[in-house]
């Protein structure tokens, strides 16, 4: 059993100490990605995405309307930038569209 420590921690410091220690990073990503999305993106454009998937610094975005594809991909740079924003760390350097 792990000796007890005396010093007080805030939650957020000992839940980013068990993420890091269960290498949970990367699952933790995905699901931030995932509500960063839907929040940046609205209703409209999630309802029409399939998949939404972090491949290292790869965003992977599957969409149903090969017309909303075309929209969005005149403006990658800019999600990428939103996203990276919302998430408070640059986890994005490429969006595919599929």
């Amino acid at each position: 059993m792990a000796k007890r420590q005396n010093e007080f921690h805030s939650i957020q410091d000992l839940m980013k100490d068990v993420i890091k220690e269960n290498k949970l990073t990367k699952g933790m990503h995905q699901i931030s990605v995932a509500e960063a999305w839907g929040k940046l993106m609205g209703q409209g454009v999630v309802s029409n995405t399939n998949k939404i998937e972090l491949q290292r610094t790869t965003l992977i975005v599957g969409l149903k309307s090969s017309v909303l594809r075309e929209e969005l991909s005149y403006g990658k740079e800019k999600i990428i930038k939103m996203m990276n924003e919302e998430l408070g760390e640059t986890l994005i350097s490429k969006l595919i569209l599929c």
